[in-house]
This record gives C-alpha cells, sequence and structure tokens, in this order.
C-alpha cells in the first residue's frame, strides 16, 4: 500500500517567548519539506527498495533542502567543549548565529543500529543545533517479502520520549520525524518487478 510522507512534529514542554517564535518559525520550515517530499513522492518510492543505498534517497531529498530550503550539506558542527567529535550532519540550516537546524536522512540502520537516537544525541550536544529533522523510512522489507521493520512508528515513540515531560527533555527545542517510501512489498514489486525475488 502507498502512503504519502507523514511527519510527526514534537517541541519541549516550556519555552520562552523567543524560543516559542523559532520553533513556529521551524515548524513552517518542517511543513515546507513535508510539501516538497511529497511532490517527489514517486521517485522517493522508486528510490526506496530493497538494497538500495541510503544515498539514493538522500540524493532527492537534498533537492529539496538544498535547493528549495537552502540547507548546507555535510557541514561540520562547531566542536563542543570537553567532547571529542567532529559531528557532521547531512544537512544544517542557520537560524541565525549559534542556532540552526540539523536534517538527517537515515534507511536500512534507522532502528536497528540507533541511527535515530544518535542523530538526537548529535542534536542535543551540538551547541549551534537546536532544531532536528529526522527522515525515516516508513517500513523496511527484507528480499524473500517479510517484513523487517516499521522504522516510522518505532522512531517516533523513541524520539517522542524527550519530549512532554521536563525530566526527560534534552537540550533540542524541536523535532520533526518523517516517514517516506512504500509500506509493504508487495507495493515494491509492482514499481520493480524484480524487488520480491
Amino acid at each position: 500500500m502507498a502512503m504519502p510522507i507523514q511527519m510527526r512534529s514534537f517541541a519541549k514542554n516550556s519555552l520562552t517567548p523567543q524560543e516559542r517564535v523559532e520553533v513556529d518559525r521551524v515548524g513552517t520550515l518542517a511543513e515546507h519539506l513535508r510539501q516538497e517530499l511529497e511532490e517527489r513522492e514517486i521517485a522517493i518510492n522508486q528510490a526506496h527498495v530493497v538494497g538500495a543505498q541510503s544515498s539514493a534517497i538522500q540524493a532527492i531529498v537534498s533537492e529539496v533542502l538544498k535547493d528549495e530550503l537552502g540547507f548546507g550539506e555535510e557541514v561540520v558542527l562547531t566542536p563542543q567543549d570537553g567532547l571529542v567529535t567532529r559531528a557532521r550532519p547531512d544537512f544544517v540550516f542557520p537560524l541565525s548565529s549559534g542556532r540552526g537546524v540539523m536534517a538527517e536522512v537515515e534507511r536500512g540502520g534507522t532502528v536497528n543500529n540507533n541511527h535515530d537516537l544518535k542523530d538526537m544525541w548529535k542534536a542535543h550536544i551540538a551547541g549551534d543545533v537546536q532544531h532536528l529533522f529526522l527522515i525515516v523510512p516508513n517500513s523496511n522489507w527484507k528480499r524473500d517479502g517479510g517484513a523487517r521493520e516499521k522504522p516510522f512508528p518505532r522512531v517516533i515513540s523513541r524520539v517522542g520520549a524527550f519530549f512532554g515531560n521536563e525530566r526527560r527533555e534534552v537540550d533540542v527545542l524541536s523535532a520533526h520525524v518523517y516517514g517516506y517510501g512504500l509500506l509493504d512489498i508487495e507495493a515494491a514489486v509492482q514499481l520493480h518487478p524484480d524487488a520480491g525475488s
């Protein structure tokens, strides 16, 4: 069954008036990204097949983030004091000095390799990033057609756990999770007859 681009948004419970304005601005940017991805849904579905590289999806998303929305690609974030890291997200959008949005495109290792949680951690420790756009598959499957995992609903649960309760909140003001791709192997086989073999 085909699936339109899904989006679920989260924001910190307590925001200052200035943070609220920024969260609203990022929310508008997030919705624009969702609309642009939806316009490219067929291309995304054709690229999201068994055995494809995440770079195939990233190339399509890059058209939107870089060309349409003005994100920079593979920008090295400002090093953090006391942390040995040279974080380099897939995409970064500067909001103002020291403030920005990080976007990550995931595929096969989204949940089973904890890439979603690593992305959340990267956004948390980055001094110049306060917002996360996380673009993940609705479903992944095995070559034989069996279900492997459904990353989007799992990522919603995992990332959502960092919001809504002050004790669990981290230094990320908002997160927007996007689900892309087909939900089942039958739909993929219709697009690519060799996908189920």
